[in-house]
């Protein structure tokens, strides 16, 4: 078991005396990179509290974090997972111009979760809203509220809780003390000045003289690029495919972001997933029907060791007109191998994902990142947007300015 510092032993004694003692529904952890949010979580939980899983619902706004705890050996799911039920309804939709009934799965609101779960534990909670948070508290289970209010705030509605914090872990665990990501992660969120340089594992440089092959090396080698804005980003990902040597629509191995919930889709075999918005992967073996601007691919979901159980449809208009050709509710005939009309189907909506905004990085990690740092765009948010970036790295880091 890790050693905890000062304030994590402070915090998970905070932790204790709430769940114990306190009626009040939830307790509010903030924490910065670095401080051993996860670590404190899983002593707090199993050690302090002495909860079993069965006792515990884990839980994070994507796929992504979730399976980010659970190869730090804590069982989690999704938000969505855990609050709503899918139940499938027959509806009337419009097929090449008739009208079909078909089966639709849609969700609703659980009225009431396990009665064994004592705790939930929301982690990357700046990532969620107060509606949703509300929705968490209606089970009347307690709620431990786990993020880093330093970070970006959610894209709609506001996140009260994480701004009156009942305790904040600053100590950088010892791990982590000569990491200079988590310096510069610091520099950013004080607001203060990163010189051009060197600093080990981080390079900070200016993009007008980021040229030529140390570019295209650096862009290539990325596991994430994160950009500002939309311009920014369009143009890079135009880049990085040149490079590839790849055409407009998507080729098998090009990396793709899904910018669409699609709830009645699932993107692994245990059905634990759906495939939403924000969700980064690998397309191969892409097929299109030129025709209808209509495209279907496997997809590899970068969090997952499996591809989607199926081919996924896509509207192909935004690769080669720049805009999506379908409404998001249009459905498609299926057709068996013998020309027989076997069911239907609708469109998925993907772009391309080697490069992404801050936003749509959020909840995620990745080993190596580029950073095209337009903070300046975010205006009484830049800090956070520049530290919700550069805290996406994990291994190695090079900032352009």
């Amino acid at each position: 078991m890790e050693e905890l510092t000062r304030d994590q032993r402070e915090a998970d004694g905070k932790i204790k005396e709430w769940f114990l003692r306190s009626d009040f529904p939830y307790f509010v952890l903030s924490g910065y990179a670095g401080t051993g949010k996860t670590t404190l979580l899983r002593h707090a939980v199993y050690e302090t509290l002495e909860l079993t899983e069965n006792q515990t619902a884990f839980v994070t706004p994507t796929g992504k974090a979730a399976t980010v705890l659970l190869r730090s050996g804590i069982s989690a799911t999704t938000l969505h997972r855990l609050i709503y039920q899918s139940i499938t309804e027959e509806v009337e939709v419009e097929v090449n111009g008739k009208k079909i009934k078909i089966e639709k799965l849609s969700f609703r609101r659980r009225e009431t979760i396990d009665k064994s779960i004592k705790l939930i534990v929301l982690d990357e909670a700046s990532m969620v809203s107060d509606e949703v948070i509300d929705d968490l508290l209606r089970f009347g289970v307690k709620l431990l509220i786990c993020g880093d209010n330093a970070q970006l705030p959610p894209v709609e509605g506001a996140n009260s809780p994480l701004k009156t914090p009942d305790y904040t872990l600053k100590t950088i665990v010892r791990q982590q003390l000569d990491n200079p990501i988590i310096k510069l992660s610091e520099a950013a969120r004080e607001g203060k000045h990163i010189p051009y340089g060197n600093y080990g594992t981080v390079a900070v440089a200016s993009a007008r003289i980021f040229t030529g092959e140390r570019r295209k090396r650096s862009l290539l080698a990325a596991d994430q690029i994160i950009c500002g804005i939309n311009r920014t980003r369009a143009q890079i990902n135009a880049e990085v495919r040149s490079y590839l040597g790849f055409s407009s629509l998507p080729q098998s191995g090009d990396k793709l972001i899904c910018v669409q919930n699609n709830w009645e889709q699932y993107i692994d075999p245990e059905y634990r997933f759906n495939l939403v918005n924000g969700i980064i992967g690998t397309a191969y073996d892409p097929f299109y029907d030129a025709q209808k601007g209509i495209g279907f691919i496997r997809f590899k979901p970068e969090f997952l060791d499996d591809f989607c159980p199926e081919a996924l449809p896509f509207d192909a208009g935004i690769f080669t007109d720049g805009a999506f050709r379908y409404k998001i509710n249009d459905y498609f005939a299926k057709f068996d191998e013998d020309g027989n009309e076997s069911g239907v189907f609708t469109l998925n909506r993907f772009e391309f994902g080697y490069c992404i905004s801050c936003h749509k990085a959020q909840g995620s990690e990745f080993d190596n990142v580029v950073v095209f740092d337009e903070s300046y765009a975010f205006k009484e948010d830049r800090n956070k947007w520049l530290y919700t970036a550069v805290t996406r790295a994990k291994k190695k880091l090079i900032i352009l300015r």
